[in-house]
């Protein structure tokens, strides 16, 4: 079971002016083959398939709550790409085309399909796929695949961050660099307990360290490269087992984390009369509110 947390994992700031064309290359971080719907997807059926879970509960573990922190990046991404479309549009009567900005952006679908939000497709406006999955059910090459997964996804995050300067998307994309590196290197320190490969002389891949990125220089200042949540008060404890020793970027003892990030306020998004988003007005609003009073008995 997951534990929900209505916050977001960082602040993401708003940006100026609408950027709906960037916002289309952030979806590959979204829902792109290397996308953190890939990694969530990947981690979460293999912790529902893991076998011998007692007798390697240390890997279980590492892979559930890593499992539970993507669900949190997946969060992060889809609000930075509704940040950064908002406002492409204008309210107003239907025969002035009040969208008529949105037939040149890359990706029509975000206004379309969705009311100028985050979608699970990628960059070219393709469904995520389900056979983006990968889970064998042996261990060492279930570990192996989430190495190259995690090193695949930071390659996309560094090439995004190089097509825009976007501040919603480099704040986000920052973070995930981090982020994802703490994961990069998680599974290598899992490789070698399982097998005596020392991975971690692989990393960083690309071979550009985070500090390079003005957005994730402050990150990697407050230390959270080397922490690892578990993301539960009680359970997933054994990561420990696995997440020791130093961090091979600043030599410095990693830790782990028993529960979750402090998080930062999610966003409340307007309403887009131009889209019927959320088609509930004030008046719908009002009587809402008395069939809600009249059900609880007030």
């Amino acid at each position: 079971m997951i534990i929900r947390l209505d916050k977001l994992l960082i602040d993401l700031p708003k940006p100026e002016h609408p950027d709906a064309n960037a916002a289309a290359a952030v979806q590959e971080l979204l829902g792109g083959k290397f996308g953190e719907m890939s990694t969530l997807n990947n981690y979460m059926y293999q912790s529902f398939n893991f076998r011998s879970k007692k007798k390697l509960k240390p890997f279980y573990d590492l892979i559930a709550s890593i499992t539970a922190e993507e669900f949190g990046h997946v969060e992060l991404v889809a609000n930075t790409i509704n940040h950064m479309i908002e406002g492409t549009t204008f309210p107003g009567d239907p025969d002035i085309t009040p969208m008529q900005n949105a037939k040149d952006k890359r990706v029509t679908r975000h206004f379309i399909e969705t009311a100028q939000a985050s979608y699970p497709m990628d960059s070219m406006g393709a469904p995520w796929r389900g056979d983006n999955v990968f889970n064998s059910g042996n261990l060492i090459l279930d570990l192996l695949h989430n190495f190259f997964l995690e090193c695949g996804a930071r390659t996309h995050k560094m090439r995004v961050y190089e097509m825009t300067d976007n501040p919603v998307a480099r704040e986000m994309i920052g973070y995930l660099l981090v982020r994802g590196g703490v994961h990069v290197v998680a599974y290598a320190k899992a490789l070698e307990v399982a097998t005596g490969v020392d991975m971690t002389k692989m990393v960083p891949i690309p071979n550009l360290e985070n500090k390079a990125f003005d957005y994730a220089r402050k990150f990697e200042d407050q230390g959270i490269h080397r922490k690892l949540y578990t993301f539960s008060p009680t359970d997933y404890q054994d990561i420990d087992k696995i997440w020791k020793g130093t961090h091979p970027s600043d030599g410095k003892p990693v830790e782990v984390i028993r529960g979750a990030p402090e998080g930062a306020p999610m966003p409340d998004y307007p309403e887009i009369p131009e889209e019927f988003a959320p088609g509930i007005s004030y008046e719908d609003y009002l009587e809402i509110a008395k069939r809600l009073q009249r059900n609880a008995g007030i």
